[in-house]
């Protein structure tokens, strides 16, 4: 059977509410220094997202028994997202090179969009508390 191409030019958008379970500290137990970090939009919680939109994507293209693995990312996380806010991932089939597949992707929050920064905690968690 043969495989689906899907088409350049292929969008998908998708919303999520963050949670208590997609912020920082509840990642993985297995990684320890997390659990007292802020309780923000965890950074590899976006990556599953960026993910998850485009399979969401692709399915309607593909054929019976066909699938897609990630194999590079490339983002920013330049800006903290509270629980309780609204997170929006596009993504747009830029490029189909055989089996290869390049999305153009972008996440923002209802308050703006979203690199590391560091942080005074004690500092950061006042500024978080004044915004909820």
């Amino acid at each position: 059977m043969p495989d689906a191409t899907p088409p350049v030019g292929l969008t998908h958008h998708q919303s999520v509410k963050v949670g208590d379970d997609l912020t920082v500290p509840t990642v993985s137990p297995h990684f320890p220094c997390f659990h007292d970090m802020p309780p923000v939009f965890a950074t590899a919680f976006m990556v599953a997202f960026i993910e998850d939109t485009c399979v969401a994507a692709l399915k309607p293209h593909l054929a019976p028994g066909q699938g897609s693995v990630g194999t590079h990312v490339d983002v920013s996380h330049s800006a903290a997202t509270p629980v309780g806010r609204t997170v929006t991932c596009a993504v747009e089939l830029v490029e189909v090179e055989g089996r290869r597949l390049k999305f153009r992707v972008a996440c923002s929050d209802d308050k703006g969009f979203h690199e590391r920064m560091l942080i005074d905690l004690d500092r950061f968690m006042n500024r978080l508390r004044a915004m909820q």
